[in-house]
């Protein structure tokens, strides 16, 4: 299969005072193409600056990140933008809609930024739309949702471009339990459906019964890394 992500020995320091935090301390990790994978461990142990570096928001100190064949810190900052752009799609566990536009607003914006042509934009948002299930609230605007459905907006936004790449940042922190298991009921199918890769960042056991890969990490490096035999039912 081919490889979505390759990270060699990457390492990311911050500053803090007079010294330097290193959120990251020598990972290696590949992906590979309709992997349904998590990245686990407590806060702080360099879960979202991995997803960070992946989605070409943040360059590592020392290492290397390859992504869609791209190394991410040789990239300009335009090119990392349009790596983003085209190929890789992000859910947030706040959600990130624009507040005065609509569900079918909201998903269309990275087409609009991507420059796809009215008719095929218009199909590939009602697609989106009715993927995760909210046809009937395609007009109504983010104040208008409960929580749930905000994040199945956010899920549609994420997959309308249909990339090779989503990534997922604690999707579910926001969520109860009913609409958790609905959200990762939407996106195990979208990764059947699509075959996108889906990698999330998380601590939430609810997520983790349902992932086939579950690479945990503790103080910035790789701790364990397990391919589930048998998946448990997410719904």
């Amino acid at each position: 299969m081919d490889e979505i992500i390759i990270a060699e020995n990457l390492v990311k320091d911050y500053p803090i005072g007079g010294g330097n935090f290193r959120a990251l301390n020598g990972i290696s990790l590949k992906i590979t193409s309709g992997e349904f994978t998590g990245i686990i461990g407590p806060s702080g142990s360099g879960k979202t600056t991995l997803l960070n570096i992946f989605g070409a928001l943040d360059n590592p100190t020392e290492g290397s990140a390859t992504v869609l064949g791209k190394q991410v810190e040789k990239l300009s900052h335009k090119e990392q933008s349009e790596l983003r752009k085209n190929s890789i799609g992000f859910i947030f566990q706040t959600f990130n809609l624009l507040p005065i536009y609509s569900v079918y607003e909201n998903v269309e914006f990275p087409l609009l930024l991507a420059k796809i042509d009215d008719n095929e934009r218009d199909r590939l948002v009602r697609e989106a739309i009715d993927h995760v299930g909210l046809t009937d609230k395609i007009k109504s605007r983010p104040d208008q949702l409960s929580g749930g459905e905000s994040q199945r907006v956010a899920i549609a936004r994420a997959i309308v471009k249909q990339p090779k790449l989503v990534l997922a940042d604690e999707p579910t922190a926001n969520l109860d339990a009913k609409n958790s298991f609905h959200i990762l009921d939407t996106m195990v199918k979208l990764n059947e459906v699509y075959k996108t890769t889906f990698l999330f960042s998380t601590h939430d056991e609810k997520v983790i019964s349902c992932l086939r890969r579950v690479v945990t990490l503790n103080d910035g490096r790789i701790v364990a890394d397990e391919k589930k035999e048998k998946v448990e039912v997410c719904c």
